[in-house]
């Protein structure tokens, strides 16, 4: 999904995957992770998806002394559901990843700073990039797939 801008979001308007900050009413991660989809994207893991596992946990890079940690949950759907977007949604979209295990989809993102400008591998889909900590858990879910 590409996120919509909003103040105070060091991610606004970037490619992301659904997911949020675990909540009191959380019982465990994996619930968090079904709410948060179902907030962001209206997408019901519990009834449209089967759940895999997880991924090993990621650190962003940028987090600073917060020291954020990402726990990724992977479902799998027989069929794409349609997302419909939520008030932290600007876009969805799937990303083909047989594409990009087959590396047709690379290309360079030219983040602009601050602190400074520099570049990084993404992938390049319909308009969207995808870079950063999504390319990473995605690249992971890529990894874990291979026999």
């Amino acid at each position: 999904m590409k996120r919509a801008d909003r103040a105070g979001d060091p991610w606004s308007g970037q490619v992301s995957l659904p997911g949020g900050r675990h909540e009191p009413g959380d019982p465990h991660l994996h619930a968090t992770a079904v709410r948060e989809t179902h907030e962001e994207l209206a997408l019901s893991l519990a009834t449209d998806a089967r759940y895999l596992g997880r991924l090993a946990a990621l650190h962003p890079r940028n987090a600073g002394p917060s020291g954020m940690e990402v726990t990724p949950y992977v479902f799998v759907a027989d069929t794409p559901p349609v997302p419909r977007l939520g008030v932290e949604a600007a876009a969805a979209f799937w990303l083909p990843l047989v594409k990009c295990a087959r590396g047709e989809l690379d290309g360079t993102y030219e983040w602009p700073g601050p602190p400074m400008a520099m570049r990084f591998p993404c992938w390049s889909w319909d308009g969207f990039t995808v870079w950063g900590l999504t390319m990473r858990i995605l690249g992971d879910l890529l990894v874990a797939g291979r026999p």
